[in-house]
């Protein structure tokens, strides 16, 4: 598996792209430009979303959410 993976100091980029897709959180989807969070990758991101929500409203914000 590490063969399939660019070095980090090489090319962040694509790095970073290996990781995600030999980790399986991600696959390319049939839309050009566009990628679909297998469950782990979303299992991921839900911590980090819990985790944000709870340190923004510790400090007594709200959160506001933008279309990307």
């Amino acid at each position: 598996m590490a063969e399939k993976i660019t070095p980090r100091e090489q090319d962040f980029s694509e790095w970073y792209q290996d990781i995600i897709l030999q980790a399986k959180l991600a696959d390319y989807s049939p839309v050009k430009g566009c990628m679909v969070i297998r469950p782990n990758g979303y299992a991921i991101w839900e911590a980090i979303q819990r985790d944000l929500d709870r340190r923004i409203k510790e400090t007594g914000h709200r959160n506001a959410y933008f279309p990307l």
